[in-house]
């Protein structure tokens, strides 16, 4: 096999970059990262309907082609064109000049520009948690026949591990890639993801039941977008970042803790069978791991501020109440279940948030629709879901758990 443009990313070459989701809350942190790096050059951009943003980047990057889901473009600098149809972003995940993709979108949609990615020999950094809710069990195994094709070449590449194809932005993700870089997986006893607990740590079931979107949406630490916001709040976001971390660590779900810290300075931590714990520790703000899956294995300034040990004065940590948060223990199970129950879990909890926001679906009536969808569509027998079943499946569960659907998962707060 002929080396893929990926392969050199170590060389000192500009590295080019397809940046998926260039208009949302990561994408545009990402953006800021790739244009005031050198080192990079944005060649395709893609959003979703946020068509003024879209054009303003591209006069700013200068790309060769970008992608709108929705809508009309203003006008485009000279020379960038524009990809079309429901295989646009494959199309810039793919093409010649790109090393690197760069994925903020949500939803089942990016499973497909990912895979192609792979397929085609591109790094993948991704921030998508449906790459592995959803599609761990097709996206995985592609990053490690990558990583075993380098690896045969030069054992000590950044690329011969999976993880220097597939590339997590997540902060936790990132906090234990980092902790596991030049360690041997086989002493690893636990991963530990933690969690600040979003604005709602001390509050009783009867304040829980009466919480409205914009007190959910008040994060005390993370300036994050609305879904992942009020993701944290329920703990629905630390459930799907265990069967994130089972899949891209290849850990048991047994062995995977979520550990409550409201600083939100320990990002999350490894420890070992010899009872030694390494974390990484940062400042709640996502351009660093955004830049550290772009720049591995190096690292380069940022601007992110370090932490101040000394004024952050106590790092308080604590186990999380899954009776109160049932989110977290629906993803343990759904997890478990295998990939159908995983994949009806985030396509829930798409639609669960947004009737929230809407006010269709009360704060505490998030949690029940998780489950009922876990139970309605999770259980199914035959082989492990496709990409074309997985799009089928997330369309489904979207459909039967709508707004207004009657009699689903409780009722709205003005009821």
């Amino acid at each position: 096999m002929s080396p893929s443009p990926s392969a050199e990313l170590g060389s000192g070459a500009r590295r080019g970059v397809a940046l998926l989701g260039s208009t949302g809350s990561i994408g545009r942190q990402a953006f800021e990262v790739l244009t005031a790096d050198p080192a990079f050059h944005l060649v395709a951009l893609a959003a979703g309907r946020n068509a003024d943003l879209l054009a303003r980047q591209a006069a700013l990057a200068r790309p060769a082609a970008v992608a709108l889901a929705e809508g009309a473009l203003p006008e485009l600098p000279p020379g960038t064109t524009v990809e079309r149809g429901p295989s646009a972003l494959e199309a810039l995940a793919t093409r010649d000049d790109v090393d690197l993709v760069g994925v903020g979108t949500g939803g089942v949609v990016s499973l497909g520009p990912v895979l192609a990615a792979l397929g085609a020999g591109k790094v993948v950094a991704t921030a998508n948690k449906e790459t592995l809710v959803a599609g761990g069990h097709l996206v995985m195994p592609l990053a490690r026949a990558r990583a075993a094709e380098r690896a045969a070449i030069d054992p000590g590449d950044p690329l011969a591990s999976p993880l220097g194809w597939l590339r997590p932005i997540d902060s936790e993700h990132s906090a234990i890639w980092q902790c596991l870089v030049g360690e041997d997986l086989a002493t690893v006893e636990r991963l530990i993801l933690t969690a600040s607990g979003g604005p709602f740590l001390e509050a009783t079931t009867d304040e829980l039941a009466a919480v409205t979107p914009e007190r959910a949406l008040r994060h005390p630490t993370w300036r994050m977008g609305a879904k992942i916001t009020i993701d944290s709040a329920t703990l629905a976001n630390k459930g799907l970042e265990v069967i994130e971390a089972h899949w891209l660590y290849d850990v048991g779900y047994d062995a995977i803790d979520v550990v409550i810290h409201p600083q939100s300075i320990v990002h999350s931590a490894v420890r070992f069978v010899d009872g030694s714990l390494k974390a990484q520790l940062g400042t709640p703000d996502m351009r660093l791991p955004i830049q550290y899956a772009l720049t591995h294995p190096d690292r380069r300034p940022s601007p992110a501020a370090a932490p101040d040990l000394v004024a952050a004065g106590r790092l308080e940590f604590r186990a999380p109440d899954e009776e109160r948060s049932p989110a977290l223990r629906i993803a343990r199970h759904a997890g478990r279940l295998g990939p159908r129950a995983s994949a009806a879990l985030i396509a829930a909890d798409d639609v669960a948030v947004a009737r929230f926001l809407d006010g269709s679906l009360d704060f505490l009536g998030i949690p029940r629709l998780l489950e009922e969808a876990v139970a309605r569509f999770g259980t199914a027998g035959g082989s492990d879901p496709d990409l074309a079943a997985l799009v089928a499946l997330d369309r489904e569960v979207r459909a039967a758990f709508a707004s207004g659907t009657p009699g689903v998962a409780g009722a709205s707060r003005a009821s």
